[in-house]
């Protein structure tokens, strides 16, 4: 059974979704460890009680952003991972961290990618009068939430719509359910990172599989 490690940052809401899968067997993988750069991340008491190591390095603690990439990356590296997920992990990793873990690293980012990148997703929606919003899982790789795709959910815009309704409707609708796919795949080794590509059961994909194509295992 592959192993997973978990980064994160604050509430955990993913990892939650991540943890779930994993004890009903929907995940086939095992989570060995969530670290956090935050002590008061809550994502850390959600590990605890699911019985899975939680640990804390803090990135204040470290006088360059090298010197705290190093230290992480040691610290994954000491539990041995297939595997490591990024849920809301608030931190910019460098290149060298990058590269040690390439292949084996993903992360969610709250839009459809390549549109809105970096932070204050839901706000960007509602000033450019999107009328689809939603969320992708990709690769990590050196270009900042520019990592080849791997499955993306969406839906509609409504005029009702705030920055802070759509950070939920992101949240419950898409997020829960396509991180715990993508890492199912990954653990299933029919998921994998080729030549800047995302290859799927040995086919290239020409584009992110879909939330509305899936089957229900997830859903």
């Amino acid at each position: 059974m592959k192993r997973v490690v978990v980064l994160i940052s604050g509430g955990g809401r993913n990892l939650q979704a991540l943890l779930d899968a994993g004890t009903d067997g929907r995940l086939g993988a095992r989570i060995v460890a969530v670290i956090s750069n935050r002590a008061d991340a809550y994502g850390l008491e959600r590990a605890r009680a699911a019985g899975v190591p939680a640990q804390v390095l803090p990135h204040a603690d470290f006088p360059s952003r090298e010197a705290f990439d190093a230290a992480l990356a040691e610290l994954i590296e000491s539990h041995h991972p297939d595997i490591v997920v990024m849920a809301g992990f608030m931190r910019v990793v460098g290149a060298a961290f990058v590269r040690r873990f390439l292949g084996r690293m993903i992360n969610i980012h709250p839009s459809l990618l390549p549109r809105h990148p970096g932070l204050k997703t839901h706000q960007k929606v509602v000033e450019a009068g999107d009328r689809e919003h939603g969320a992708t899982v990709h690769f990590v790789t050196e270009e900042l939430d520019g990592g080849p795709a791997i499955i993306q959910g969406q839906f509609s815009v409504t005029a009702q719509d705030t920055p802070e309704t759509l950070a939920e409707r992101v949240m419950q609708d898409i997020e829960l359910k396509i991180y715990p796919q993508a890492v199912a795949w990954m653990a299933r080794d029919t998921l994998e990172l080729r030549d800047g590509r995302v290859w799927s059961d040995g086919r290239p994909l020409a584009a992110p599989r879909r939330l509305d194509d899936l089957e229900t295992e997830f859903r």
